[in-house]
């Protein structure tokens, strides 16, 4: 198995899904369906091939995946893939990590979905890891983004997952050259937590 680079993830985040996966998993997979994602994905994604990065323990992916977008999961956490790949054997799940997402070419996807991972970051990899997720969408690809809002100083919960707080500029210097389609703030349906929200479309050509 290739070794993949999870240098810049936040060590004590990905600890914490690591040790419970399963956990995380469960909760997940009860609360209620995220019908105000499911909607905008529908309005704004086009048919094709399609990444969700952060899959976790991919819910998300089976949604994609029942509603024609043809998906791969990637997360960084070895145990909510494992969770993943238990529940969803039919799908494909792969390993990689923001900023590098290393071992996926650029170019590659109609659409990709990234719903709130970059939270999970320090603030200094996080426009890096913008930029990142748009690389590898084809011309006119279509990104969702979004992460759950943090004020004032960054923290962390009780499981030890990092919770950054930055300032929305730099996701859209990140997003410079892309067209914005949608850019909101709400509190989601499914968590109930404040989540900020970007579409983007990527230019034509890069």
């Amino acid at each position: 198995m290739k070794r993949v680079n999870l240098d810049q993830s936040d060590a004590r985040t990905l600890g914490a899904y690591d040790r419970s996966a399963a956990e995380f998993a469960k909760d997940w997979h009860e609360q209620p369906a995220p019908a105000d994602l499911h909607a905008i994905l529908l309005e704004y994604f086009k048919p094709g091939r399609t990444a969700d990065i952060g899959c976790g323990s991919g819910r998300d992916t089976a949604w994609l995946q029942e509603n024609g977008f043809s998906p791969v999961g990637y997360d960084a956490s070895a145990g909510l893939l494992a969770e993943a790949r238990r529940r969803y054997p039919h799908l494909q799940f792969e390993q990689a990590a923001l900023p590098e997402l290393d071992g996926i070419g650029k170019d590659r996807f109609a659409n990709v979905l990234c719903e709130t991972v970059i939270m999970h970051l320090e603030p200094e990899v996080i426009g890096p890891s913008v930029q990142r997720l748009i690389a590898i969408l084809e011309p006119r690809g279509v990104l969702y983004l979004s992460w759950r809002v943090t004020a004032g100083a960054s923290l962390r919960d009780g499981q030890e997952r990092l919770y950054a707080a930055f300032d929305t500029a730099i996701v859209l210097n990140a997003l410079c050259g892309s067209v914005i389609l949608l850019d909101e703030e709400r509190v989601s349906l499914s968590s109930n937590k404040t989540i900020h929200r970007i579409v983007a479309r990527k230019a034509e050509s890069s």
